[in-house]
Protein backbone atom coordinates (compact mmCIF):
# COMPACT_ATOMS: atom_id res chain seq x y z
CA UNK A 1 0.00 0.00 0.00
CA UNK A 2 1.29 3.43 -0.94
CA UNK A 3 1.88 6.07 1.69
CA UNK A 4 0.51 9.51 0.79
CA UNK A 5 2.97 12.38 0.43
CA UNK A 6 0.30 14.85 1.60
CA UNK A 7 -0.53 15.64 5.20
CA UNK A 8 -3.72 17.49 4.19
CA UNK A 9 -5.96 16.72 1.21
CA UNK A 10 -7.56 19.82 -0.35
CA UNK A 11 -9.44 17.94 -3.10
CA UNK A 12 -10.20 14.26 -3.71
CA UNK A 13 -12.09 13.47 -6.92
CA UNK A 14 -12.75 10.55 -9.29
CA UNK A 15 -10.46 10.56 -12.32
CA UNK A 16 -8.83 8.58 -15.10
CA UNK A 17 -5.09 8.23 -15.63
CA UNK A 18 -3.87 7.72 -19.19
CA UNK A 19 -0.55 6.14 -18.29
CA UNK A 20 -0.77 3.08 -20.55
CA UNK A 21 -4.37 1.86 -20.58
CA UNK A 22 -6.96 4.07 -18.91
CA UNK A 23 -6.94 3.45 -15.17
CA UNK A 24 -9.84 4.63 -13.02
CA UNK A 25 -9.12 5.98 -9.58
CA UNK A 26 -8.95 9.07 -7.44
CA UNK A 27 -6.93 12.26 -7.73
CA UNK A 28 -5.80 13.76 -4.45
CA UNK A 29 -4.45 17.28 -4.38
CA UNK A 30 -2.83 18.23 -1.13
CA UNK A 31 -0.30 20.45 0.53
CA UNK A 32 2.78 18.54 -0.70
CA UNK A 33 1.82 17.25 -4.13
CA UNK A 34 -0.48 15.72 -6.71
CA UNK A 35 -1.44 12.05 -6.33
CA UNK A 36 -3.41 9.48 -8.30
CA UNK A 37 -4.45 6.18 -6.75
CA UNK A 38 -5.94 3.37 -8.86
CA UNK A 39 -9.24 1.89 -7.62
CA UNK A 40 -8.41 -1.72 -8.55
CA UNK A 41 -4.64 -2.07 -8.09
CA UNK A 42 -3.27 -0.59 -4.88
CA UNK A 43 0.28 -0.65 -6.23
CA UNK A 44 -0.64 1.46 -9.28
CA UNK A 45 -0.24 5.04 -8.11
CA UNK A 46 1.37 8.31 -9.23
CA UNK A 47 2.83 10.81 -6.78
CA UNK A 48 4.19 14.14 -8.02
CA UNK A 49 5.57 16.63 -5.45
CA UNK A 50 4.86 20.28 -6.26
CA UNK A 51 8.60 20.98 -6.63
CA UNK A 52 8.77 18.38 -9.43
CA UNK A 53 5.94 19.91 -11.53
CA UNK A 54 7.33 21.73 -14.55
CA UNK A 55 4.17 22.55 -16.55
CA UNK A 56 0.44 21.82 -16.40
CA UNK A 57 -1.07 21.52 -19.90
CA UNK A 58 -4.84 21.78 -20.38
CA UNK A 59 -6.78 20.76 -23.49
CA UNK A 60 -9.48 23.38 -24.00
CA UNK A 61 -12.58 22.78 -26.12
CA UNK A 62 -15.34 25.29 -26.93
CA UNK A 63 -13.26 28.24 -25.77
CA UNK A 64 -12.46 26.70 -22.40
CA UNK A 65 -16.03 25.80 -21.44
CA UNK A 66 -15.04 22.12 -21.50
CA UNK A 67 -11.64 20.70 -20.56
CA UNK A 68 -11.63 16.98 -21.43
CA UNK A 69 -8.17 16.26 -20.07
CA UNK A 70 -5.00 17.78 -18.69
CA UNK A 71 -1.39 16.73 -18.39
CA UNK A 72 1.32 17.33 -15.84
CA UNK A 73 4.85 17.57 -17.23
CA UNK A 74 7.48 16.88 -14.60
CA UNK A 75 11.10 17.98 -14.52
CA UNK A 76 12.52 14.43 -14.58
CA UNK A 77 9.84 11.76 -14.99
CA UNK A 78 7.97 12.78 -18.14
CA UNK A 79 4.36 13.73 -18.79
CA UNK A 80 1.26 12.23 -17.15
CA UNK A 81 -2.25 12.71 -18.61
CA UNK A 82 -5.47 12.70 -16.60
CA UNK A 83 -9.20 13.31 -17.05
CA UNK A 84 -11.88 14.14 -14.54
CA UNK A 85 -15.55 15.07 -14.64
CA UNK A 86 -14.75 18.29 -12.77
CA UNK A 87 -11.49 19.27 -14.44
CA UNK A 88 -12.08 22.97 -13.78
CA UNK A 89 -12.06 22.29 -10.01
CA UNK A 90 -8.90 20.21 -10.28
CA UNK A 91 -7.06 22.91 -12.26
CA UNK A 92 -8.19 25.65 -9.84
CA UNK A 93 -6.78 23.64 -6.96
CA UNK A 94 -3.51 22.97 -8.81
CA UNK A 95 -3.21 26.70 -9.55
CA UNK A 96 -2.93 27.32 -5.80
CA UNK A 97 0.35 25.36 -5.79
CA UNK A 98 1.78 25.98 -9.30
CA UNK A 99 2.63 29.39 -10.76
CA UNK A 100 0.16 30.69 -13.35
CA UNK A 101 2.92 31.06 -15.99
CA UNK A 102 3.54 27.29 -15.77
CA UNK A 103 -0.09 26.48 -16.61
CA UNK A 104 -0.59 26.49 -20.39
CA UNK A 105 -3.13 25.53 -23.07
CA UNK A 106 -2.36 22.70 -25.44
CA UNK A 107 -2.56 23.28 -29.16
CA UNK A 108 -5.92 22.63 -30.78
CA UNK A 109 -6.42 20.28 -33.72
CA UNK A 110 -6.52 23.12 -36.23
CA UNK A 111 -3.38 24.71 -34.75
CA UNK A 112 -1.46 21.45 -35.21
CA UNK A 113 -2.68 21.11 -38.81
CA UNK A 114 -1.85 24.75 -39.55
CA UNK A 115 1.68 24.33 -38.16
CA UNK A 116 2.22 21.21 -40.26
CA UNK A 117 1.07 22.90 -43.46
CA UNK A 118 3.15 26.01 -42.76
CA UNK A 119 6.27 23.91 -42.14
CA UNK A 120 5.78 22.16 -45.51
CA UNK A 121 5.57 25.52 -47.30
CA UNK A 122 8.66 26.80 -45.47
CA UNK A 123 10.67 23.73 -46.53
CA UNK A 124 9.63 24.16 -50.17
CA UNK A 125 10.53 27.87 -50.10
CA UNK A 126 14.17 27.06 -49.19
Amino acid sequence: MAQSINTKANLVIDATSFLGMGDYGKIMIGDHGFEFFDNRNVENFIQIPWEEVDTVIASLVFGGRWIPRFAIKTKRSGTYSFASKKTHEVLREIRKHVDADRMVRSLGVWDVIKRGVMSIFKRKAK
